[in-house]
């Protein structure tokens, strides 16, 4: 014969009616303490065709109430306040936070909640197509100079409150470093916009092109004697020839300023000894200046011991 159903599994209900009281017992004899945490606030069921607009916070602070071995174990990430925003429409609105909103473990209870509301702006939503704009950092080689900079894609679109949207002219990318550079410059590079309250469509990054040519003045810097560098106190040396054409290139207002003793054209004897070497010429110019030949390109040095 089937047992009356209050009867049934009478042994698992008897079981579950002992812990129940063990725990009762438990959680009664500790000590009722209060807490404060600073916990994550969960925005849930934003409509899709609205946009949060301001400052709201990512955090509440709440205090907690409960036996003290509970809330010793307890971290910020075992609560969670909650705010539904079904149903929000344009404009400023204002979310109370009371403590039923804020999800808490067993045997413990919500004392307060701050702030007890929320006010968040609520905008339509809107997408535009922008020009994505090259950044470049650095400096290319002397005598060369930053030409024409492409990014592709070369439009994308942004997303964000409406108001925001309507005014935003541009996507920037991660500067591209041309520090030195004297060829194309070529780099995949994040791409972003600086307003928080906009976001890229779909893509995120851009490859950039950056062209490097040469500065437009070019000059002869004539005779400039050839320094010898390195020489020991103990030796003499003599380049043959002396002087020679140093060809430089710059920007017309770095040209402008150059003076022809701020070319320096040099060999390096350092660690040679006595004897006759063919030796190729160097220059030193300013660093916004570039040397695009020299004229002979290498000299003869001959060094003797002893110096009188």
């Amino acid at each position: 014969m089937t047992r009356p159903w209050p009867f049934r599994h009478l042994g698992l209900k008897l079981l579950s009616l002992l812990m129940a009281v063990v725990l009762w017992m438990m959680v009664s004899g500790e000590e009722t303490v209060e807490r404060g945490l600073r916990v994550p606030l969960e925005l849930q069921q934003v409509p899709a065709e609205l946009e949060m607009t301001g400052d709201i916070p990512t955090t509440v602070d709440v205090r907690v109430r409960g036996p003290s071995g509970t809330l010793s174990r307890m971290s910020a990430a075992d609560v969670v306040a909650k705010l539904d925003l079904r149903g929000a429409r344009e404009g400023q609105r204002l979310y109370p936070l009371p403590p039923e909103q804020i999800r808490v473990p067993f045997s413990v209870e919500v004392a307060q909640v701050t702030p007890s509301a929320i006010a968040i702006g609520f905008e339509r939503s809107a997408t535009r197509q922008v020009p994505v704009v090259a950044a470049v950092d650095g400096r290319p080689a002397p005598g060369f100079l930053v030409g024409a900079k492409t990014a592709d894609p070369q439009r994308v679109e942004v997303v964000g409150p409406e108001s925001v949207v309507r005014d935003v002219t541009e996507v920037l990318t991660e500067p591209v470093s041309v520090a030195g550079a004297r060829d194309e410059v070529t780099q995949s590079v994040a791409i972003g916009v600086l307003d928080p309250t906009l976001r890229l469509k779909s893509v995120r990054t851009a490859v950039v092109t950056v062209k490097i040519v040469p500065a437009p003045l070019e000059r002869t810097a004539r005779n400039r004697p050839i320094h010898l560098r390195g020489l020991t106190s103990t030796l003499d040396a003599q380049a043959t020839p002396s002087v020679v054409d140093v060809g430089i290139r710059a920007a017309r207002e770095a040209m402008s300023r150059v003076d022809s003793d701020e070319i320096v054209a040099y060999v390096d004897v350092a660690g040679l000894g006595a004897g006759t070497y063919t030796l190729t010429v160097r220059a030193d110019s300013p660093p916004d200046v570039g040397v695009t030949h020299i004229d002979p390109s290498s000299v003869q040095v001959r060094i003797s011991s002893g110096r009188h």
